[in-house]
């Protein structure tokens, strides 16, 4: 019998057997070790939050809680999702760009820790808000650094952004007067994502902490959170390295130290999503077809990038496959490169080009490692109608289904048809052609 891939002792060929593919599968051990781990290391005053944009699951938010990790939210269902999977809301941050009056009072009524305010016009919508419920909105504002550096994945300061306001916008006091139910107690910085440079989150991490005091000297108000974002990134493609967390450890460490000690009643944030999940999540779609074409070998499996649009390489300029093996026959050789398309009528829909792999065969099952962040939720799920897949979090040598795949009934659930009067209304079509005979 050849080698199969495993997730503590249990066979790739069993799971798919009772989940069926395409299958998400989680390791909870992983997870929880990950994060157990980094609290361990990292200092005691630097709060970690899951940002559940990464994977809203609520069985992995629930994990990482467990384990000390508290969440960053940004919309309702995240909310609810991090309420139901035990967070109280003082471990709840909630951001991003484009918050609605929904959402902004579903903060202020629920007591989240913080708002991260990303605008103008929101901070002057919370305070509105706050008022009509009589109470004060606790705000820490993002800012958008004129600083950048080099290092990030995806830089998300020092140039025009949708994302928070201008540090040179948060110069003059007036910018923020006249807010009655509104306390500014913080500031967030976001620099970057997939960060794979211990200097240059080291370098963020500093000027972070420096720009929040300068805000919070300049406008006026007590620093009770500091956010510096985050971006830790994991390495997917050839040439990358994963970060070493002891070295970075040890040159943030005592940054944190150093302000923590003259700022003694300020929760110190760091936000992280992918560097948590990733690395413990592989995507296993099962091969229907193999065929050439114009030299060329194709697998054609049961699942694609309507589940895992990252595999496409949004982003890059040259198409890198993410980790990519053989799951049923894990220690068989390459032996030909292969191209791995999943069900979608797109050439698009490529989860890898020329992957080296053994001679595919129809059966087998093909997994994406690293794939634990950004998976579905971040995927096309319903494109041709095929759904979200199940998932799977394997914890202490069992396994849970932690959702369900879809059906058609759940895909069709909330579209409804017009009455049938409606539809068959005389003139509501064009009439039917009708043959000439010459």
């Amino acid at each position: 019998m050849p080698a199969e891939y495993t997730v503590q002792g249990i066979g790739i060929t069993e799971l798919a057997e009772r989940y069926g593919t395409p299958l998400y599968l989680y390791d909870g051990d992983g997870l929880r070790e990950r994060i157990t781990s980094l609290l361990d290391r990292l200092h005691p005053r630097l709060e970690v939050f899951f940002s559940l944009k990464s994977n809203p699951n609520i069985a992995v938010c629930a994990l990482l809680h467990a384990h000390g990790a508290r969440a960053e939210i940004s919309s309702m269902t995240e909310l609810a999702t991090a309420l139901r999977a035990g967070v109280a809301p003082r471990d709840i941050i909630f951001l991003g760009p484009g918050k609605s009056r929904v959402e902004l009072a579903a903060c202020l009524d629920e007591g989240v820790s913080t708002i991260i305010c990303e605008s103008f016009g929101e901070l002057r919508l919370i305070d509105e808000l706050a008022r009509e419920r009589g109470v004060t909105a606790k705000v820490a504002l993002r800012v958008n650094p004129e600083f950048a550096v080099k290092g990030s994945g995806l830089t998300m300061g020092g140039k025009p952004r949708q994302f928070g306001m201008d540090e040179a916008q948060l110069r003059d006091p007036q910018a923020v007067a006249g807010l009655t139910h509104v306390r500014l107690m913080g500031v967030q910085v976001y620099m970057g994502t997939r960060i794979l440079s211990e200097d240059a989150i080291t370098e963020n991490t500093e000027r972070i902490l420096e720009l929040a005091e300068q805000i919070s000297t300049r406008l006026r108000f007590p620093l009770e959170l500091v956010d510096i974002g985050g971006g830790l990134g994991v390495a997917y493609f050839e040439n990358e390295s994963d970060l070493d967390f002891d070295l970075l450890a040890d040159k943030i460490n005592p940054l944190i130290d150093k302000f923590a000690a003259t700022h003694p009643g300020t929760r110190l944030v760091m936000e992280l999503g992918r560097y948590l999940t990733a690395p413990f999540g592989t995507y296993a779609t099962r091969v229907r077809y193999v065929k050439t074409s114009m030299g060329e070998n194709f697998a054609v499996a049961d699942g694609g990038t309507n589940h895992h649009m990252a595999a496409v390489g949004i982003g890059s300029f040259v198409k890198r496959n993410f980790p990519m093996r053989l799951l049923n026959r894990i220690d068989e050789p390459a032996t030909g490169e292969w191209n791995i398309t999943g069900p979608l009528c797109t050439p698009n829909d490529t989860l890898g080009k020329k992957v080296p792999l053994p001679d595919v065969r129809p059966g087998d099952i093909v997994g994406v490692e690293r794939s634990g962040a950004y998976g579905p939720s971040a995927s096309p799920v319903n494109f041709l109608s095929h759904g979200h897949p199940a998932e799977v979090l394997v914890l202490d040598g069992r396994a849970h289904l932690v959702r369900d795949r879809d059906r058609p009934d759940d895909l069709l659930r909330n579209q409804h048809l017009p009455d049938h009067d409606s539809l068959a209304r005389t003139g509501s079509h064009p009439s039917p052609r009708k043959d000439v005979t010459p």
